[in-house]
């Protein structure tokens, strides 16, 4: 048991649970607080510890219990010898070693055994790290409206960059979803030789194509005929009841016409349907988007806020048809773009000009060929994702499109940088490889044969406690978000996360890279410090990899 434990991966969330649980402890029946047992304050777990990331606070603690947390358990804060001794005993269960603590100004501040921690993730392999911690159950089906029909499909020249958006967000859900187990299917199905099709996989989009006639009229169909014998479908008497004098008639000649009409207020209400626009009335059905046939399933419906009040009548309409599905939907705020107006195919080729343009700066004639057409592609890519990612979805994006803006090859600027600092590892250990072949350097050992206290560099522990160690977490934490029961209509989920997760890292790694030289002399008594590191930045490289593959993405392995 006790090995099940040590073998356990080292979590984030497992740490601070244990800290709060050793911490709270019988605090209840300390003496002398000045208050009864009945009157006391207990404080949330989640906190009563936090974890520290910045490189400042790192230098001298890596978890912390506020002052004001303690003085809520003990008196004047103290902590019992008993309590402080049941903190630094800790081990095993996922939870990070413990090497000291000490009650400060602060509060009770405590550090990591680093080393131990180096090499629980190092010499057991990264594998765990790299995934989500546990494996979900369950369909998904990411329904896009901007892609729908309106009666044609949009081209690249109709889209919008509020559209773009939406449909980027959906490709980046989808990804994260069957990372962590689900059954994933997006909707609508486009025709497969649509331009809106070739376009986005110039963004290494993927979006589900078929022939052009067999796109979604069958389900179509099926959904007309179940509202037309939906108990919220509203009949010509029935409306002539609500009308007076020519209303009445005039109801009647509508669904002699052949018009449908369902009172989505009614469904709403009577299904108990929360967070739905209480504006919404009487609908006349003119064309439907089909829903998925899937009975068990949650559909996120990814829309634009222009687009929502027409979402929700469609989502309602579902549900009148019979649709017992939970349904969600992610609204995602405008793009603005100061003093220009772009389709998103013109959006995309500014994009791509400029990224051609920087780079022939950078690397002059080099720039040239099918190798270069295929870096500047993923490239652009992302730079397009990260510029429409990285903020919270219900916020707006204001874009800079002038000609001579946008793009930089320098600087912590987004996609570029972070695509740059992933090609530097590849560069890092393709020079290593060819020192391997002159027989500079032997071959990298198992990680059981090192000493990894030879990572001193605080740059070198701010890698894995603020990344390695936490990503497999921030993995779960999409899937989780569609549990939250009692939200209403609205799913509110950090996508931005991975974005701006992969945009501090390379920030750090950057830091780190320029700062130490990984590489050293070929002389024995360096290798050990040598291959500690070299160990560590392949688990980054790793790390690089799968966050990429969450954005449909692939690495750029040399510039």
């Amino acid at each position: 048991m006790e090995n099940t434990e040590e073998l356990s991966p080292l979590r984030i969330t497992s740490t601070v649970r244990a800290l709060s649980s050793a911490l709270r402890g019988k605090s209840e029946h300390v003496h002398g607080s000045g208050r009864g047992e009945s009157d006391r304050m207990f404080p949330e777990p989640e906190k009563l510890w936090f974890k520290e990331s910045s490189a400042k606070n790192l230098r001298n603690r890596d978890f912390l219990s506020p002052s004001t947390m303690l003085n809520t358990l003990y008196a004047d804060g103290q902590v019992p010898l008993a309590v402080m001794s049941r903190v630094l005993s800790l081990r095993g269960g996922g939870v990070l070693p413990v090497a000291g603590g000490e009650v400060m100004g602060e509060g009770l501040r405590l550090r990591v055994d680093r080393v131990a921690a180096f090499r629980a993730v190092l010499v057991g392999g990264t594998t765990e790290y790299l995934k989500p911690s546990s494996q979900r159950e369950g369909c998904v089906v990411l329904n896009c409206p901007a892609l729908h029909p309106k009666p044609n499909t949009p081209s690249p020249d109709t889209l919008s960059l509020g559209q773009l958006r939406t449909v980027l967000l959906a490709d980046h859900m989808g990804a994260l979803l069957r990372r962590q187990g689900f059954e994933v299917y997006f909707c609508p199905t486009l025709p497969e030789d649509s331009d809106v099709a070739t376009f986005f996989q110039a963004l290494s989009i993927d979006w589900p194509t078929a022939p052009a006639n067999c796109a979604n009229d069958e389900r179509e169909e099926k959904i007309q005929k179940a509202l037309e014998n939906s108990p919220y479908r509203e009949r010509g008497t029935e409306r002539g009841r609500r009308t007076s004098g020519g209303g009445g008639r005039k109801a009647a000649e509508e669904e002699n016409e052949g018009g449908l009409r369902i009172n989505l207020k009614r469904v709403f209400q009577e299904e108990g349907l929360l967070g739905y626009d209480p504006t919404l009335g009487t609908c006349k059905v003119s064309m439907l988007y089909p829903s998925s046939n899937e009975t068990m399933v949650t559909v996120l419906h990814v829309t634009s806020c222009q687009d929502e009040f027409r979402q929700q009548q469609i989502a309602v309409l579902w549900r009148a048809s019979g649709a017992t599905h939970s349904q969600r939907h992610l609204v995602c705020g405008p793009v603005k773009t100061a003093g220009s107006h772009l389709t998103a195919a013109q959006y995309l080729q500014l994009r791509k000009g400029q990224m051609k343009e920087a780079s022939e700066m950078k690397y002059g004639d080099k720039v040239e060929g099918q190798t270069w057409d295929d870096i500047i592609k993923v490239m652009t890519s992302a730079t397009v994702r990260f510029e429409l990612l990285s903020t919270v979805h219900t916020s707006p994006v204001t874009l800079d499109v002038q000609r001579e803006g946008g793009v930089s090859t320098k600087g912590p600027r987004g996609g570029v940088f972070v695509m740059y600092n992933c090609a530097r590892l590849h560069t890092l250990f393709d020079s290593y490889e060819r020192g391997v072949e002159k027989g500079l350097y032997p071959e990298i050992p198992d990680g059981s044969q090192l000493d990894f206290s030879a990572l001193k560099e605080e740059g070198e522990w701010l890698l894995l406690f603020n990344y390695l160690i936490p990503f497999s977490e921030l993995l779960d934490q999409s899937g989780q978000s569609l549990d939250c029961e009692g939200g209403g209509a609205r799913a509110n989920i950090k996508t931005e996360q991975i974005c701006k997760f992969l945009v501090s890292l390379s920030k750090d790694f950057s830091s780190y890279y320029n700062r130490v030289h990984v590489l050293g002399e070929p002389l024995p008594h360096l290798f050990n410090q040598m291959f500690c590191r070299l160990h560590l930045l392949r688990a980054l490289r790793e790390l690089y990899h799968r966050a990429l593959e969450t954005l449909n993405l692939p690495p750029i392995r040399q510039l």
